[in-house]
């Protein structure tokens, strides 16, 4: 468990923040929105505030009080204005994946209850059409992008300015809502098929005590600018891109595109991002192209050993030139959602940018552990948050076991399902599904998913993350999958091999070869077989299954391993 390291403002749920903290960072700016005509328009956090009270007192007067709200759309402003109108003072929201289709967005709908939904333009001709047809309990349609009510549809900056004249003229239901911190307050689906999935009932506590939490050991303030990349209606990005954002006085902007971010870093000169693995890979990948067509690679690679024992804030300095490339204003970038390349990792902080892997649950609000400028150490999550207690239970010989924790930033349970609560919640402790191990001083190291780890019938465990990190730094190889197949009818012996998800245009150009499959397989199984050669022949690669067609994922890039099994013929 980590020490607090900062100061913090406690608060009791989100509209205590948001109160506690508006006329703290009244005029500063909470968002810069880029136009179509490229110009930029700003919100302080003041502005932000009002809007949300004006939101949800004209929500109220909708009749939606104690209601369930859904939120559906791209990253943007409107999309958590509208968030915190529901959670604030009205109802419960109902955050919903926007990439999901038609026939899953009906099944969510039907299974929350909701009865009204916010929405931005790409959604709006599948959502009347299942009002239409009176799908669930739906009733109100909400557009972020309509400047008036028009066809039945409401329009949110319409409610926005209708909610200013009732506060006007002295409606203050919203204003002066009672929160009640302990009941659930949010409702968020697992990924997974919708029949599948679970709910995972939060709290304001939950929430709050996470925010708390990170505020009291990362060092972020209302100087720094947040770019918002991950989607949204992840319990990730939501709150550590979104609500810590807000709760800190600082400035959120969105992202063009995954494709766009070394230039949104570089154009809003933002400080931090919280991003998935294979982001920052491919970000590593830009910057060593254009170090190796500068013909610089072995000055920068002297650089670092030279300065390999030096501070962060030391490195950043001989590394300008690199840093520029991303805006020159990084101070934090934190890894999430998956395991981050050791490899990867390590070259990032070698050039000075202080990257760090953090780690969570939907169902832990969701930070467990987070790597900060006190309590680092390569390759592991960090310590544990300051509220959260974690251990290793059914640990082997190597102290390698189940992480399971316990604290206020635990979900409540699944919603409706009491079964699934009692399996994953136990005696007060989360069991997370996760293999870890623990050291001597209490830095936390993830192994791999206790579904996912292939045992051999000598015993031994191979873990797949661990295994196509080493593949996916093969030049030309976009992704991997590993995963084992039974060998004749001994289900107990196992054949380890790997799906690789391949780049024709670099294939061609790195290994100079014709762009047949034929010959884009000899290489990379060629590259393969040397990885073979580093690691103990149990867990040799065995076989490769190559194509151009992107792994099965979740939105926040996590592999759907038993989709991904369902499709590969062997």
């Amino acid at each position: 468990m980590e020490k607090r390291i900062y100061e913090h403002i406690e608060i009791t749920d989100l509209k205590d923040m948001l109160q506690k903290t508006k006329n703290l960072y009244a005029d500063k700016i909470a968002y810069k929105i880029k136009k179509e005509n490229g110009s930029y328009e700003t919100f302080t956090h003041t502005k932000a505030r009002d809007m949300i009270d004006a939101l949800g007192t004209a929500l109220i007067d909708m009749g939606l009080k104690g209601k369930r709200i859904a939120v559906i759309g791209e990253n943007r402003y409107e999309w958590e204005i509208a968030y915190l109108s529901i959670v604030c003072g009205t109802g419960i929201v109902v955050p919903l994946d926007k990439a999901l289709p038609e026939n899953e967005l009906k099944s969510l709908i039907e299974r929350s209850k909701v009865e009204a939904i916010f929405y931005s333009s790409p959604y709006e001709e599948i959502l009347e059409n299942l009002r239409y047809r009176g799908v669930g309990n739906l009733k109100h349609l909400i557009s972020m992008d309509l400047e008036e009510h028009k066809n039945g549809i409401y329009s949110q900056k319409e409610l926005i300015k209708t909610g200013e004249k009732l506060i006007k003229q002295g409606d203050v239901s919203f204003i002066q809502a009672t929160i009640k911190p302990e009941e659930m307050s949010i409702m968020l689906f697992t990924s997974g098929t919708t029949s599948a999935s679970k709910v995972v009932a939060l709290s304001h506590k939950n929430i709050c005590t996470n925010l708390m939490d990170l505020a009291s050991i990362l060092d972020v303030n209302s100087d720094d600018i947040f770019l918002s990349v991950l989607p949204i209606h992840h319990v990730f990005e939501c709150t550590v891109g979104f609500l810590f954002s807000l709760y800190k006085g600082a400035q959120t902007v969105f992202c063009d595109g995954i494709r766009h971010i070394p230039e949104n870093l570089k154009e809003y000169k933002a400080s931090i991002m919280a991003c998935v693995p294979g982001v920052y890979e491919r970000i590593f990948k830009m910057i060593r192209k254009g170090i190796e067509k500068d013909g610089n690679l072995e000055d920068v690679l002297q650089k670092e050993e030279q300065y390999k024992n030096a501070t962060l804030e030391e490195k950043k300095k001989v590394f300008k030139d690199i840093h520029d490339l991303l805006g020159g204003n990084v101070k934090l970038f934190i890894s999430g959602a998956a395991a981050l390349d050791r490899t990867v990792e390590e070259k990032y902080r070698s050039l000075g940018f202080n990257l760090v892997q953090g780690y969570g649950l939907t169902e832990t609000s969701p930070v467990i552990g987070v790597g900060t400028n006190k309590y680092y150490r390569l390759g592991s999550i960090g310590k544990s948050v300051p509220s959260v207690e974690a251990k290793i239970v059914d640990a082997d010989d190597s102290g390698m076991g189940e992480l399971v924790v316990k604290g206020d930033s635990i979900m409540l349970g699944y919603f409706e399902n009491e079964e699934a609560t009692a399996e994953t919640m136990r005696d007060g402790w989360l069991y997370t599904g996760d293999l870890a191990k623990i050291d001597d001083d209490g830095y936390i190291f993830i192994c791999g998913r206790k579904k996912s780890v292939i045992v051999l019938k000598n015993g031994k465990n191979i873990f797949p993350e661990e295994m196509e990190n080493l593949v996916n730094r093969i030049e030309g190889v976009k992704e991997s999958f590993v995963f084992g197949i039974p060998i004749s009818e001994d289900k107990d012996d196992i054949r380890i091999k790997v799906k690789i998800v391949y780049d024709r245009d670099i294939i061609k150009e790195v290994y100079k070869i014709d762009d047949t499959e034929e010959e884009i397989y000899r290489v990379l199984l060629e590259k393969v077989k040397e990885i073979n050669k580093t690691m103990p022949a149990y867990k040799s690669i065995k076989g490769i299954v190559i194509t151009e067609k992107p792994l099965i994922k979740t939105t926040t890039n996590k592999i759907k391993r038993q989709a991904n099994m369902d499709e590969i013929e062997c």
